[in-house]
Parts: structure tokens; C-alpha cells; sequence
């Protein structure tokens, strides 16, 4: 049990026999410590440096010999703490990097197609994928969207993550919804996420699929099927633009009371 969390917070199968063994045994110097290890003494001194940069043991003289022993084991908690540090920093110089080479790569595409260009996605990486194009949105978007299939079909992604970064980003969203009891518990939210929504009686119009209309897209995500498609077309967009007004209008007239 113990050595399996460690492993998962980041210590290999090595580091962590010897860093159990370090608080069983106190202050203990490299030969006993790689002994009760069953690891090479090389081996465990080098564990040992790793472990004492990491801020998770200390060293004590004892004549001509020195003993190692682990600091108290709540430090664990303050070393995932400056592993996520370190980690954002590493993600944020990661983006700058991506954001500073993004002009480069679009200089790459063939600026001659007038063709619709067509990306496909699958299972939820692939929809998380999808929907993190539409973050990228300059204008409104435009949904039909049934809020609780959604939800089943992105566990924790609705709206934790996607709703709060569409914030941050100041998208404005429109969709027409069932009223199921999932969507109108979003209603509820539409002002402070930034979210205008018609409830449509769901008895009448009940749908699964999502189509969401912005800049020159459609993304078109079949929730049931863990798919979603992008069609990158201003004509398409511009078609699906001008239904999405016209099923808005109606949607007012009949939406739930």
C-alpha cells in the first residue's frame, strides 16, 4: 500500500524501499540502509542524494562515518507542493514556446484549399480535444446542446473546466436546451457563466447529439457514439449561422414556461 502511493506520487520502485526503510530505521548509515533495501550500496547512495534534494532526509555525522535518516514524512506533502510549482512553470514555459511557433506552423498550411477542411475525434480525449477548439472562439457561440447528455458523456468537464475557462476567455455562449433537470439547474447559472439559454419542452424536441456553430465552424459531437466532428467551412458556418437564428426565434415562442 505505501510503496504503490509512493510510486504514484512520483518515486521509482527503489527510491521508495529505501525511503520506507529510512523511517524504520532512524539515522543509519549507507551500508545498513542498502542492506535492509536489498539494493547495491552504489545504488542506495545515489537514492539517497536524490532524496535529500527532494528536502526528505538529512545527514548527521558520527565520527569519521555518516548516517542518513528521513525528516519527518508530512515533508512529502511539501514536496508535491514544489513539484506542482515546478510543473506550472514548466507548462507555462511550454505554452509560451507553442505560442511563439503556432505563426510558423499555420505559415505551413496550404493556403490555396477552398475545400472544407474536416478533423475528426474520438472517445473522450478526443471530445475534450474537440471542445477546446471552440475556447478559440472570437464571436458568440451558437449551441444546441442537451446539457445532462453532456455531462454523462464528459464526467467533471461540464462545467468545471470548460464553463470556467469560457469565462475566462469572455466567450459568450447562446444554446437552445431540453428541459431536462440538468439544464435548467444550468439556466439557473446562465448570467454568471456568461451564458444566454431557451428551455425547449423536451417531451416535443429531445436530443442527443451537439452541434455548435462559431467563427467559420461547426462542430458536430454524437455523445452517445464518444465522437465529435469539425467542419471548418465559412460557407457551411455561415448557412448553419442563419437556421440557428431562425430555430432561436422559434425556440422563443415555444420554450418552457
Amino acid at each position: 500500500m505505501i510503496l504503490e502511493t509512493l510510486r504514484k506520487i512520483g518515486f521509482s520502485e527503489k527510491e521508495a524501499k529505501v525511503y520506507m526503510q529510512l523511517i524504520r530505521l532512524g539515522a543509519q548509515p549507507v551500508s545498513t540502509i542498502a542492506e535492509k533495501a536489498g539494493i547495491n550500496r552504489t545504488t542506495t547512495y545515489d537514492i539517497i542524494t536524490t532524496l535529500t534534494k527532494r528536502g526528505l532526509i538529512s545527514s548527521i555525522k558520527k565520527g569519521s562515518a555518516t548516517y542518513f535518516k528521513a525528516l519527518d514524512p508530512k515533508n512529502l506533502l511539501n514536496y508535491l507542493e514544489r513539484e506542482k510549482v515546478e510543473q506550472t512553470k514548466r507548462i507555462e514555459k511550454q505554452q509560451k514556446e507553442i505560442s511563439a511557433l503556432l505563426p510558423a506552423l499555420i505559415s505551413l498550411e496550404n493556403p490555396e484549399s477552398t475545400k472544407p477542411k474536416v478533423s475528426f475525434y474520438e472517445g473522450e480525449k478526443g471530445l475534450r480535444q474537440a471542445y477546446e477548439d471552440t475556447l478559440t472562439s472570437s464571436e458568440t457561440i451558437l449551441a444546441y446542446a442537451n446539457v445532462e447528455t453532456m455531462h454523462e458523456g464528459l464526467p467533471n468537464f461540464f462545467p468545471e473546466y470548460y464553463q470556467r475557462r469560457g469565462v475566462e476567455k469572455k466567450i459568450h455562449i447562446k444554446a437552445i436546451c431540453p428541459d431536462n433537470k440538468i439544464s435548467i439547474e444550468r439556466h439557473k447559472k446562465d448570467k454568471k457563466e456568461n451564458r444566454e439559454s431557451i428551455l425547449i419542452p423536451q417531451s416535443e424536441y429531445d436530443f442527443s447529439p451537439e452541434i455548435n456553430i462559431y467563427d467559420d465552424k461547426v462542430l458536430i459531437a454524437s455523445w452517445r457514439e464518444k465522437m465529435a466532428i469539425i467542419i471548418k467551412s465559412k460557407e457551411i458556418a455561415d448557412f448553419h449561422k442563419k437556421m440557428y437564428k431562425l430555430c432561436w426565434a422559434q425556440a422563443k415562442k415555444i420554450k418552457t414556461k
